[in-house]
C-alpha cells in the first residue's frame, strides 16, 4: 500500500472534497506568483507602492527631524501587529473548536445545502484552516520585524544632504527591506481571504471552488486593476 493509499484511507475525502482542496492550493500558489514573483512590466499596486516608498526615503533624507518618517514606520508596524494579535485569537479559537467539532458539525448541517461529512473529515478542515493561519501569523510577524529594521536604519541615517545620491545606497537598502516587509504584510493579509474561502469548505467544497475564484478575482481587481492604481500611476479611469 502506497503512501498515498494510506492517507487516502486514513482520511476518506470524496473526490469534490479532494478537488476542491486542489483547486484552493494550486490557485493560491499560482496567483501568488503571479502577483509578487513574476517579472512582468504590467502595473500592479505592490510595485507602485514601493516607488513611491523609495521616494519618501529620499526626502527622508534631506530633512533634518525625522520623527514623521519613524510615525509612518511605526504607523506600518502597527497594522503588522494588529492582525497578528488578531490571528493569535482565531488560531486559539481553532484550536478550541477541534474538542467541539461534532456540536460544531451538527449545527453546521442545519444549513441549507450542506454536504454531510465525517467528524475525520471535519477536524481535517479545522487543521487546514489553522495551516493558513498559522502561515498568516508567521508572515504578520516577520513584517513586524522587517519595519523594525527599517526604522533603526532611518534613524542610522546621517544628517541631512541637500544631495541625495550621497545616501543612494542607504535609502536603496532601507526601500528594499520596507518593500520586503509590505510584501510580507500584503500575504499575510491574503491568507485572510483564502481562509474565507476555506470556512465556506464547511458547507461543501463547490461553494470553496467559487469561494476560491471570486477571492482570485476580487484580488486581481484590487491589486491589478483598481482606481486607486490609476491614482498612483497618475492616470485616470476604471
Amino acid at each position: 500500500m502506497t503512501m498515498l493509499d494510506r492517507l487516502v484511507a486514513l482520511l476518506p475525502l470524496t473526490w469534490l472534497d479532494a478537488a476542491a482542496l486542489a483547486l484552493f492550493a494550486a490557485a493560491w500558489a499560482s496567483y501568488q506568483w503571479y502577483s509578487d514573483h513574476r517579472d512582468s512590466a504590467r502595473p500592479r499596486l505592490n510595485r507602485e507602492m514601493d516607488r513611491y516608498t523609495r521616494e519618501w526615503l529620499v526626502r527622508m533624507a534631506e530633512r533634518d527631524n525625522r520623527m514623521m518618517d519613524v510615525n509612518v514606520m511605526r504607523n506600518l508596524m502597527r497594522s503588522s501587529q494588529f492582525f497578528a494579535s488578531t490571528t493569535m485569537l482565531i488560531l486559539g479559537a481553532l484550536v478550541a473548536l477541534m474538542g467541539y467539532a461534532e456540536k460544531a458539525a451538527s449545527v453546521v448541517a442545519e444549513l441549507p445545502f450542506t454536504l454531510q461529512t465525517s467528524e475525520r473529515v471535519w477536524e481535517f478542515k479545522i487543521i487546514v484552516l489553522l495551516m493558513i493561519f498559522v502561515y498568516a501569523f508567521f508572515k504578520f510577524s516577520w513584517s513586524i520585524r522587517q519595519f523594525g529594521f527599517c526604522s533603526i536604519l532611518v534613524g542610522a541615517t546621517n544628517k541631512p544632504t541637500p544631495t541625495p545620491e550621497l545616501y543612494a545606497a542607504h535609502t536603496d537598502r532601507i526601500a528594499a527591506i520596507a518593500s520586503f516587509a509590505n510584501r510580507n504584510f500584503n500575504q499575510g493579509l491574503r491568507a485572510y481571504y483564502f481562509g474565507v474561502a476555506a470556512m465556506s469548505w464547511f458547507q461543501h467544497p463547490a461553494l470553496m471552488i467559487a469561494m476560491t475564484l471570486g477571492v482570485i478575482y476580487v484580488l486581481y481587481q484590487r491589486e491589478f486593476r483598481s482606481k486607486t492604481l490609476d491614482l498612483l500611476m497618475d492616470r485616470s479611469g476604471e
